[in-house]
């Protein structure tokens, strides 16, 4: 069957769009992985929506398994093949078709690259409504299929709700052309829902309409610092408020992970001392530059003397501002201290977060005297990630913590996932988070587009073949 499908490929498409054997790089096995891969059966990089139909028919008739790619930023492995399956790699699908300043939408392939959307939506006077670490990787493709969120949700929501348009192909070959513009259309089911935060398993995003948002004049931002995490909900309320759609970015810092930052990432600039109980990133965007400056140097003021805040920075240069964002986001020589680690990305009700963190530590420390717990998001969304190491790489230690966590967060009625996705990381954890009866809709939705399974198997959800 493998030789039969990969002869029925390079058939099909050109030379320079395969790549089979050693020509198959880690990028598309599993870029992460310190260890040895498995190949699929080949990697294919199709130019055109045509291109894509034509491959999915190939491999529905013969019932073969196709693994969509991005930018392979993802951390959950949902775009980790397995060696009788084909990769699909979107890479060579980036063109930026169109951009409408006027009613502020992008249309583009799923292969181009966030940062490159960006800039050219800055040409216009425009920006992205999403942005994320992994800027410079990450496709639009991708970024839908996951449903990202990143830095900026709490002003522009998560990727869905900037997508105007998408064209699909599904696993028949069939191609779905929803590329609607417009920003009301309630001309029966939004079709185009199915496919946001899927992850390829209903269909292969190929093409898509962005909702664009006015380029902020000016950015400011500051780091402050908090002793209680009523004070920390408060002064979010007040940004809130004060802001009047302003605030684009809330980070929160819990001690512990300040405190790790200072102790192994002696390059970063830190702004205050690690004598604070809570450490708060945040930003204003603003379409009046002449303004703002004055006015959020008055608005940290009048947040110290209300006591929401009891310390604070603000940036006064780029140089600044991305010395601050280096602490939330440039701790990699950190992190390489706690290898083997393990990461989380969950949710839960802003008023449970401090029980979360308090709890995961008293419940880590009971599991193992060499736990490292470190607690740091975008609490503004409701999103935390988790950074745990115990020495202990071993899937059975990995369980083991998975049970800890995703525990905790089950009994305060969060989500194992917030911005990542479900992949196969969190296959067995999803129905911590969904009920039964969500489960069997979602599993009715799977056979219904897609009966032969070929659409990303073994992703977000088990099925039986």
């Amino acid at each position: 069957m493998d030789n039969d499908v990969l002869a029925a490929l390079q058939a099909l498409v050109n030379e320079s769009s395969i790549l089979i054997g050693e020509d198959i790089s880690k990028h598309y096995t599993d870029p992460w992985s310190k260890g040895l891969t498995n190949k699929p059966l080949c990697v294919l990089r199709p130019t055109s929506t045509i291109e894509v139909s034509n491959i999915i028919k190939i491999c529905n008739d013969r019932k073969c398994g196709v693994v969509p790619q991005g930018g392979m930023t993802g951390l959950v492995g949902g775009g980790i093949p397995k060696t009788d399956e084909v990769v699909l790699s979107l890479e060579r699908m980036n063109v930026i078709e169109h951009v409408d300043r006027f009613g502020k939408t992008m249309t583009a392939q799923a292969g181009v690259v966030l940062e490159t959307a960006n800039t050219s939506a800055e040409m216009q006077g425009l920006t992205m409504p999403v942005d994320l670490g992994a800027r410079g990787s990450a496709t639009l493709g991708g970024l839908i299929s996951t449903n990202a969120g990143g830095n900026r949700v709490i002003r522009n929501g998560m990727m869905r709700q900037s997508v105007l348009g998408i064209e699909a192909v599904l696993a028949d070959g069939t191609v779905l052309e929803s590329m609607n513009t417009m920003l009301k259309n309630n001309a029966g089911y939004d079709t185009k829902q199915m496919f946001i935060g899927s992850e390829g398993t209903l269909g292969i995003i190929t093409r898509c309409v962005v909702r664009l948002q006015p380029k902020p004049q000016s950015i400011s931002t500051a780091f402050v610092g908090a002793e209680s995490f009523d004070q920390v909900l408060d002064f979010l309320v007040f940004l809130d408020d004060e802001l009047s759609g302003g605030l684009g970015a809330f980070e929160v810092m819990w001690p512990n992970y300040y405190q790790f930052v200072k102790s192994t990432c002696p390059k970063l600039k830190l702004p205050l001392s690690d004598k604070h109980q809570f450490y708060i990133l945040f930003e204003s965007l603003s379409s009046n530059s002449g303004l703002q400056s004055n006015y959020f140097e008055t608005l940290l003021e009048n947040a110290v003397t209300q006591g929401l805040i009891d310390d604070g920075v603000i940036a006064q240069s780029l140089s600044d501002r991305n010395d601050f964002w280096a602490i939330r986001d440039g701790v990699s020589e950190g992190f390489r201290t706690l290898s083997p680690m393990f990461t989380y990305d969950v949710s839960m009700p802003l008023k449970t977060m401090n029980y979360f963190a308090n709890q995961l530590e008293k419940e880590m420390t009971s599991f193992s005297s060499r736990a490292v717990a470190l607690v740091f998001g975008h609490l503004g969304d409701g999103n935390l990630h988790v950074v745990v190491s115990t020495g202990d790489g071993s899937d059975l230690e990995h369980n083991k913590i998975n049970d800890i966590i995703y525990g905790i967060v089950s009994r305060l009625n969060g989500s194992v996932s917030a911005e990542h996705g479900i992949g196969t990381e969190k296959l067995d954890y999803l129905s911590w988070s969904k009920t039964a009866e969500e489960l069997e809709v979602m599993k009715s939705l799977k056979r219904s587009f897609d009966p032969n399974l070929i659409l990303n198997p073994g992703k977000v959800l088990c099925l039986d073949t």
